[in-house]
């Protein structure tokens, strides 16, 4: 018997080291010596903590919500014999959590499952065979052409056949080679990569290897976000582990091959995901891109000839290898092979890491997979890729979730956030938070991208508070034109695209705002009106004493309150701690 903690950076944040601590002092208490064993993200992180119990016989009860006394009390079920403790079950072998029987794992295929500190525990899942396999059966041209059978393309956002970044790498001229994993994961919400690298990052280092094999490099970098301290510190041991093996290093598995690998972290700059910017700061420039071509592949960093792959897609890379290009090609749609892995967020029941097969639907994924709208209201949209991404309206669920039929929507893959919207999202004020985004993470380069954005968010700013003008959406359509034909990298060219599609849409909405100067999902302060209705109010003068703008009069000789709109601040005080039994502030239309 052993018991396992998920211990990624959401199981942390939710107290998951509090409960590392309540077992190991009850079982210091008692005596008891039974192996706890840390895991990163199963992806269950509506349930985080998670605590798994296995039995001798391989049986595996998986606990949610669990703190420190819930902990002690699935140890003491167990060790009398009265397990599981069905109050706190949310997943077992016997039968899986919803949530993850209709998902199809091979990225994810580990995370949750081992310990990502423990090299052992890695090759006890083949890990590692398939790169034996490679350098004891496969010439670098055999391994480049696997994955072009396998059409695994980049997860990082642009979809480019890997086979082929890698075949031309390999083909470049230039003394070095280079293959470099992009980690700097910066889209807002998303956490694809940093989960795979906190819960399985020797997948990433064996893809690695595998990949600097195929093109020639001896020499691999991970650019990573500063801002993913554990992802960083499993990964510095994974490394250290894998040279201790002779799985980095020289002539790895005494073969003629050899290869390291480094890590770099980046300073949290967005426009560092693009690869020439990437690049750049990896030479010690300030992160800008370049004019492409020449592509990294025949001039990268230093002027030689570069590979740079996403960790998903990199990942991806030893089951490919070990069950056959077409065994991937197998699964997913007609020109987007494989899985993919998402960040299920927003009004979503169950939120967390999901990996499906390319061309599922987003209805099963948002309803299959994550129960739906969690606030009980009708889904809105679905905001896919991003601050780069675009919004798909709730009639277009049924859509396939592959390259072709996303680019269709207006919409982009872009490295995997899914952000469901409920009717009580605004539309233009979303369009406005992912231009607000954008807008700052620009390196300035470009003057379309610099001062187009600018413009295009103070015109947005303007709707929200009410003083949108007529020609205001023709004039951010012109502008985003612009931008997205003249600018230097993916930034640029996809920053407009959460309003094209936003107006393309939800244009009632902008409408509303501009001609009406009404937010038709109530949240655009500037557009509210807060009043009190006379034959409601009781006269208890509670919101008089959270107003802090002093504008709620009256009251005298028991007479009802009201408000004096030309003072009010539109904070929402007065509704908030208005009692619920007597409803009395409210806002029309509501």
């Amino acid at each position: 018997m052993k018991v396992r903690l998920g211990l990624g950076s959401c199981g942390i944040a939710a107290g998951g080291l509090q409960v590392l601590e309540a077992l190991q002092k009850e079982m210091e208490s008692r005596g008891i010596k039974l192996e706890i064993q840390k895991s990163g993200c199963i992806g269950l992180c509506h349930h985080e903590p998670l605590l798994d119990w296995i039995e001798d016989d391989g049986r595996v009860f998986t606990y949610g919500a669990v703190d420190a006394g819930r902990s002690v009390e699935i140890l003491e079920a167990h060790l009398a014999g009265c397990g599981p403790l069905e109050a706190y079950l949310v997943s077992s072998s016997d039968e899986p959590a919803e949530f993850l029987q209709q998902q199809l794992r091979i990225v994810l295929r580990n995370c949750g499952r081992i310990d990502p500190e423990s090299i052992d525990d890695y090759r006890r899942q083949d890990g590692y065979s398939a790169l034996q396999k490679v350098l004891a059966k496969m010439s670098p041209e055999e391994v480049i052409e696997e994955i072009e059978v396998s059409a695994l393309r980049g997860r990082g956002g642009a979809g480019f056949l890997t086979g082929l970044k890698w075949k031309a790498t390999r083909e470049a001229g230039g003394l070095y080679r280079y293959i470099i994993c992009n980690a700097d994961e910066g889209d807002p919400g998303a956490f694809m990569d940093r989960s795979i690298l906190e819960g399985d990052p020797h997948a990433v280092l064996e893809g690695m290897i595998i990949a600097a094999y195929a093109i020639g490099a001896e020499q691999g970098i991970i650019y990573c976000r500063a801002e993913y301290p554990l992802a960083v510190k499993r990964l510095e041991i994974a490394i250290a582990q894998a040279r201790q093996k002779g799985l980095l290093g020289q002539r790895i598995l005494g073969s003629d091959f050899s290869f390291d690998i480094s890590i770099q972290q980046g300073a949290g700059a967005f426009v560092c995901g693009e690869e020439t910017a990437l690049i750049a700061s990896l030479e010690g420039e300030r992160g800008m891109p370049r004019l492409k071509p020449p592509y990294p592949s025949e001039s990268g960093l230093w002027g030689y000839p570069s590979s740079i792959n996403n960790v998903e897609t990199l990942a991806n890379v030893p089951w490919i290898i070990r069950n056959g290009g077409e065994a991937f090609a197998a699964l997913g749609s007609r020109e987007s092979k494989g899985t993919k892995v998402f960040a299920l967020a927003g009004k979503i029941e169950r939120g967390g890491l999901v990996e499906v097969p390319m061309g599922t639907t987003l209805r099963e994924i948002i309803y299959g997979i994550g129960g739906g709208v969690k606030t009980g209201r009708r889904i809105k949209a679905v905001q896919m890729g991003g601050p780069s991404g675009g919004c798909i309206p709730a009639e277009l669920l049924d859509i396939p979730v592959d390259y072709q039929s996303l680019s269709n929507t207006g919409a982009i893959m872009g490295s995997g956030g899914m952000v469901v919207l409920d009717e009580s999202s605004c539309m233009v004020d979303l369009a406005r938070f992912f231009l607000d985004f954008t807008q700052k993470e620009s390196c300035g380069k470009c003057v379309q991208c610099r001062i187009g954005t600018k413009r295009m968010l103070e015109i947005l700013e303007r709707i929200c508070q009410g003083e949108g003008q007529e020609g205001d959406i023709e004039l951010l359509e012109e502008l985003s034109a612009h931008i997205s034909e003249n600018s230097l990298c993916g930034l640029g060219q996809s920053a407009p695209n959460p309003v094209l599609t936003t107006i393309r849409y939800f244009r009632d909405e902008y409408e509303a705002h501009i001609r009406e100067k009404k937010c038709p999902a109530k949240q655009c302060q500037e557009l509210l009106q807060y009043i009190i209705d006379p034959d409601r109010c009781m006269g208890c003068g509670l919101c008089v004493y959270a107003c802090p703008a002093d504008c709620i009069k009256g009251g005298e000789n028991n007479q009802p309150y009201y408000i004096e709109q030309e003072n009010c601040s539109k904070c929402g005080a007065c509704l908030d701690i208005c009692p619920e039994r007597f409803a009395a502030v409210r806002v029309p239309g509501t």
